[in-house]
């Protein structure tokens, strides 16, 4: 192994401003707060080494090569600093694209022990790991500063649009393989990352989690999709149909969206996520989905960093607070709906928003309809 003393390059010069993400007053927030972790902890260090926190952060750094991989960078805080160790073919990059003002970048061989090498830059060589505090990072990362909400604004207004745009043009022809990969190359030319598309056309409705096939998307099709720009993830479900839809469809989609405004009424600051969790579940019961079908697919929860900040279960106590991000997918057979909002002072404002897109009012809402070209 070759450790970040031995081999490496350190560099105090950081990138240039307009080259480097993230924002650096809110850097100094996201800094005190883990101090904080650390004060509360009695310990000096803390190593982060997942995406979700990495990302967070350092504000929006790109720190992964393989979207399926672990990130190729581990950050030591300490009350000194922060300091980013990468491998040495990842470090001219990372310190000409991706290191915020402020942190010091370290090399380790490329096929040299990453976390260990980081952790050896700890005073004791002993830093506390993410696995200790994984409920004070999540916490932690709970409340959007300003500049995060704008970008998290901005991508789910640009991930609605690409939407639109593809399902705008699809045909009963276009295969699901065909629909995701249109969205794909949108995502893609946006700046962001497609971590999670889906599709399900007519004869696949039943599932929940389509990946996409060869099939022909026929009468009516779901598409999902799950972009990831500066570390911050929306995701939103859409229908597409090329008919007026039977009564029984139209039932469900009016009732699911009745299950997602209760489970918006109860997006408070100060409730807990397994309260919601129980609203959940007997908002299913209330508009005739039975009280087993929050059973068949996770509910979502907490957005942000992560496609969800965690699912929520009734395990999950999380105080709910203020800027806030949250992606629900209440669903039912044939139907689903989801999009990323934000929790502000005046209550859930949706995020994944074109005004181009059809939409019915629901508790005062503007809600999707499926589209109908």
């Amino acid at each position: 192994m070759t450790t970040p003393t031995q081999s490496a390059t350190t560099h105090s010069t950081p990138a240039p401003a307009s080259a480097a993400p993230g924002n650096v007053a809110d850097r100094a927030v996201k800094r005190r707060r883990v101090l904080d972790i650390l004060d509360a902890a009695g310990r000096d260090s803390l190593l982060l080494t997942s995406n979700t926190a990495l990302t967070w952060y350092l504000d929006g750094s790109r720190v992964h090569i393989s979207l399926a991989g672990d990130p190729i960078a581990a950050l030591l805080v300490d009350r000194a600093g922060d300091h980013l160790v990468t491998f040495n073919n990842e470090a001219g990059r990372i310190g000409a694209e991706e290191l915020p003002e402020g942190v010091s970048l370290d090399t380790v061989q490329w096929n040299g022990q990453l976390h260990a090498a980081a952790a050896k830059l700890a005073v004791d060589g002993d830093p506390l790991v993410e696995a200790a505090v994984a409920t004070e990072l999540r916490a932690a990362r709970q409340q959007l500063l300003p500049g995060e909400a704008s970008r998290y604004a901005r991508l789910s207004a640009d991930v609605a649009r690409a939407m639109t745009d593809v399902l705008q043009a699809v045909t009963p022809q276009t295969t699901e393989f065909q629909l995701v990969s249109e969205l794909a190359a949108r995502i893609v030319a946006m700046g962001a990352e497609p971590l999670v598309l889906l599709c399900n056309g007519e004869a696949r409705s039943s599932f929940r989690h389509p990946l996409a096939t060869h099939s022909a998307i026929g009468r009516r099709a779901m598409a999902v999709v799950c972009a990831r720009r500066n570390g911050l993830v929306a995701n939103v479900t859409r229908w597409v149909a090329f008919d007026a839809g039977t009564p029984a469809e139209l039932d469900a989609e009016a009732r699911i969206a009745a299950v997602e405004a209760d489970i918006f009424r109860a997006t408070l600051p100060g409730v807990r996520l397994n309260q919601v969790f129980s609203e959940i579940q007997k908002a299913y019961t209330r508009h005739g989905f039975g009280e087993d079908q929050w059973k068949l697919h996770h509910q979502g929860g907490p957005a942000g960093y992560a496609g969800r900040d965690p699912r929520v279960t009734a395990d999950v106590a999380d105080l709910i607070v203020l800027n806030q991000p949250f992606t629900w997918n209440p669903s039912g057979p044939g139907v689903k709906i989801e999009d990323t909002v934000l929790l502000t002072d005046s209550g859930v404002r949706v995020l994944t928003v074109d005004e181009r897109w059809p939409t019915t009012e629901v508790d005062g809402r503007r809600r999707p309809l499926t589209l109908r070209p």
